[in-house]
């Protein structure tokens, strides 16, 4: 049994009668509830689908997109014009490549190393703190020039050299001081290689003190340790200078690093990047793999949970699912009919609608015949470059991802109206319900007071006369 409603009018005469008649917020507050509950759940259940969907189309694009921007390594023909540079022998010298290079192989001789001057002062000093002199000394290296000044802070020959290597403008002479048996000696070392890269050092200020530092080609005062030379060499029996080991010019797109004289030619190869073109290839194979991870988690059904992704069925996804296995699966004009499809160069399907990758059967293809496997992937009608194609066309404004997107966003917005509107209805409702009930609580109080009041009265009237006996 329930406790006696407490009325929201127990102050009015009603209360005075002997209490409320009627739990007017209780029972509207149920009224209402009970009206709104089943609505408001119904609202909620489509809202939570909604949003659900609309969660799984943002995934779907992600997924569509990460794996578009994966296949802009093999969907043009140019992203198959790597070439990769090679030498036969790698203690001689090593290549690399870069655009502008061209097929090719090429016999290389080197018959010198570019070097850098160093020279070592024929004087030797007692220690490193030992006074040379003061002056100004002017050192060149090959087109550039810088002045020195010496005086009473920096006169010592460890002084001089650090003066050198801290000086304003110096293109790359780097002095030291080494210490022998006999004494400590001078060294000053280029740091750029070539012929035209000789030292000079000269007294500008008219004095003798530091002319014992003084250089210049063929002078007493240092012995030469290395001499400046440029690197020469022959590419095909055409010969070649360079000032650096590092020769860019030689052969259009090659970069050569000379590393040793040869005593006899070795080759430098210019071939296509098989490498990296497997490696780009496999990537692609990966990236598919994770798309459609994602794309049956979206679109399947476990039948372990059973459980069905929040797509499935849905035209958007079926239809990206179709474009993209039509172009998995189509036979590519490639100028061969032996590799004219992603299985014929070791690209299978498994029986989880992933991709397998035949890494030999790949790299066969690639050094059998090149040119059909880059067709294969980036013609007009190419694997690669018909997704992309297919996949900008899927996400494109106004595709049909884009208007299922937009579809579901104005189904939440209604969603989220109606539920406002019925918050309004609900609203209206209880108003009208607490004045109602009001209204009768008031009307039953009256009762019971006039009740009340005849119950009284009758009570105090005397009683009838007793009928005479016949």
């Amino acid at each position: 049994m329930s406790s006696s409603p407490v009325s929201v009018a127990s102050s009015t005469s009603a209360g005075a009668a002997g209490g409320s008649v009627i739990d007017v917020g209780t029972l509207v507050s149920e009224l209402v509830s009970a009206s709104q509950a089943p609505q408001e759940a119904i609202i909620q259940n489509q809202t939570q689908a909604v949003t659900t969907e609309i969660s799984a189309v943002g995934q779907l694009k992600s997924a569509l997109s990460n794996f578009q921007s994966s296949l802009s390594a093999i969907d043009t023909p140019s992203a198959f014009d790597a070439l990769r540079a090679t030498s036969s022998d790698t203690t001689a010298f090593n290549a690399t490549s870069s655009s502008g290079a061209t097929l090719g192989s090429y016999s290389v001789s080197i018959t010198a190393l570019a070097q850098a001057q160093q020279i070592v002062s024929n004087t030797a000093y007692a220690s490193s703190s030992a006074n040379v002199g003061t002056g100004t000394l002017q050192f060149s290296l090959g087109g550039s020039s810088f002045s020195v000044t010496i005086d009473s802070s920096n006169e010592t020959l460890s002084g001089i050299a650090s003066a050198i290597n801290s000086a304003s403008g110096n293109p790359g002479i780097e002095a030291s001081v080494i210490t022998g048996s006999n004494g400590a000696y001078l060294v000053l070392t280029s740091s750029l290689t070539g012929a035209a890269n000789t030292i000079t050092v000269t007294e500008t200020d008219g004095g003798t003190g530091l002319s014992a530092l003084t250089y210049s080609s063929g002078s007493a005062n240092y012995n030469v340790q290395t001499t400046a030379q440029d690197a020469a060499f022959s590419i095909a029996g055409i010969g070649y200078t360079s000032a650096s080991n590092t020769v860019t010019g030689a052969l259009s797109g090659v970069t050569l690093n000379l590393l040793a004289k040869t005593s006899s030619p070795a080759t430098l190869s210019v071939a296509d990047d098989t490498t990296t073109i497997e490696s780009n290839i496999q990537a692609f194979v990966t990236a598919y793999n994770t798309l459609q991870s994602g794309l049956a988690q979206l679109g399947g059904y476990d039948a372990t949970t059973n459980t069905a992704g929040p797509l499935m069925g849905n035209a958007a996804l079926t239809g990206a699912q179709n474009q993209i296995r039509a172009a998995l699966y189509s036979v590519v004009d490639t100028g061969s009919s032996t590799y004219n499809t992603l299985a014929s160069i070791g690209i299978t399907s498994k029986s989880d609608g992933t991709l397998n990758l035949d890494a030999s059967k790949l790299s066969a293809a690639l050094t059998s015949n090149f040119s059909a496997v880059s067709n294969l992937f980036s013609s007009k009608s190419g694997v690669a470059s018909s997704l992309s194609t297919a996949l900008t066309n899927e996400l494109a404004s106004g595709g049909p991802i884009d208007s299922l997107s937009q579809t579901l966003v104005k189904q939440n917005n209604a969603l989220t109206q109606k539920s406002q509107q019925l918050s309004q209805q609900m609203s209206a409702l209880q108003a009208s319900l607490t004045q109602q009930y009001s209204s009768l609580n008031a009307l039953l109080s009256q009762l019971q007071s006039t009740s009340s009041y005849l119950t009284q009265a009758f009570a105090t009237l005397p009683n009838a006369p007793k009928g005479s006996g016949g």
